[in-house]
């Protein structure tokens, strides 16, 4: 595992539960507002060994409830499965971030048992993606992964980073309609406090009245809406 980051402890990332959050490296899109770009590449200098993680967790057993895999973008990563299996044998719920881009480890996961929550990124509305990413994106990964991940019968979330220069109201609705009848849909506030792209450091933020006012526009397509800070 490429690890370029650890917090030992963490109310918010894992809802409901204590957790610890680990960071993995390389990204393989390029949202310009990321808050993480330390993370984007696969810089091999910066690196956190996986025994260490290992034996951190071993020692947090009964102080931690679980474990929150986020990055970067974790399904890059070639021994993400075996890596699992070792924080499950540890005793640890795990909690899965993803952008949904490689559908077949986020199916591997569940087949496996790996994961007890998923949150995944929906950067935009299907027609923005390759904009919105400054990626190639195959759209029917993205939806295969939102139809995986509705399907799995775990905890999850979907949710989207507003920001103002990427997102309208039209583009939150048609995501809405994309992940309709989802549990939970969180609409994240975009904070300018770093970025991939230094000129998003400058981006005007949605106000918390115009957040609420796309939250209602959606309220009858999915089962719960959140607005949450980044």
């Amino acid at each position: 595992m490429l690890i370029g980051g650890l917090q030992r402890f963490s109310l918010i990332d894992y809802p409901g539960k204590i957790s610890a959050v680990i960071f993995t490296m390389g990204c393989n899109f390029r949202c310009p507002y990321c808050h993480n770009p330390e993370l984007v590449e696969f810089n091999k200098g910066n690196l956190i060994g996986e025994q260490y993680i290992l034996s951190f967790l071993k020692e947090r057993r009964k102080k931690l409830d679980g474990v929150v895999l986020t990055g970067g973008e974790p399904t890059l990563q070639s021994d993400i499965i075996n890596f699992l299996r070792k924080i499950k044998e540890l005793g640890f719920l795990i909690k899965l971030d993803t952008n949904g881009s490689y559908p077949e480890v986020i199916e591997n996961l569940l087949k496996e048992k790996l994961v007890d929550y998923i949150a995944m990124d929906i950067k935009a509305s299907l027609e923005k993606y390759n904009e919105v990413t400054n990626s190639n994106v195959d759209i029917e990964y993205i939806k295969r992964s939102i139809d995986i991940i509705m399907g799995s019968g775990i905890d999850y979330e979907f949710r989207t980073t507003v920001v103002r220069s990427q997102l309208s109201k039209n583009d939150i609705l048609n995501i809405g309609r994309l992940i309709k009848s989802a549990k939970t849909y969180v609409l994240q506030e975009f904070k300018p406090s770093k970025t991939l792209d230094p000129d998003f450091l400058k981006e005007a933020s949605y106000t918390r009245k115009e957040l609420e006012e796309m939250a209602f526009s959606i309220k009858d397509l999915v089962k719960q809406v959140i607005i949450r800070g980044q």
